[in-house]
């Protein structure tokens, strides 16, 4: 097992700017939702995204259980939404637009871009499970991302 520093990893690592998303998910009638930022394109052929989920995140579970998502890249005006989904706990989403489209997770209307998957696999990785999503279905919009760079949130200059 390396010795390297955690806290060393978090500064270095924050010096990769990174969008931020919110990855949704649904279980019957109930929806689930997890600001996150460790997401990435995978594959082209077969179309693939991943997704690096704590396991001690409630969102964990509901992943392994539903066995699909969608990931909801947010605009550079919806940082409240990024904060608002971050937080544990119970989540307030009674006051947005939102629709499906192949998997019936939520897809945030008004997201820069979004893209709805079917779970193709499930890895550890650490203290994270790297989830695997075939996209089936996805669209964007024209409009500036909102970033997250070394602990705080950011916008691309103009």
């Amino acid at each position: 097992m390396s010795q390297f520093d955690s806290q060393l990893q978090r500064r270095i690592m924050g010096h990769f700017a990174t969008g931020v998303t919110v990855v949704t998910t649904r279980r019957g009638e109930e929806l689930f939702w997890m600001t996150a930022n460790a997401v990435a394109s995978l594959s082209l052929h077969p179309p693939l995204v991943l997704v690096a989920v704590d396991k001690r995140a409630q969102m964990h579970e509901h992943l392994l259980a539903s066995r699909f998502f969608a990931v909801n890249i947010l605009r550079e005006d919806q940082e409240a939404l990024s904060r608002r989904f971050a937080m544990r706990g119970p989540k307030e989403w009674s006051d947005l637009k939102l629709s499906t489209a192949v998997t019936g997770a939520p897809v945030l209307d008004d997201a820069l871009a979004w893209v709805d998957c079917k779970l193709a696999e499930s890895l550890p990785g650490g203290d994270h499970h790297i989830f695997t999503g075939e996209i089936v279905a996805g669209d964007a919009r024209e409009g500036r991302p909102l970033l997250y760079y070394q602990g705080n949130y950011a916008r691309l200059a103009e």
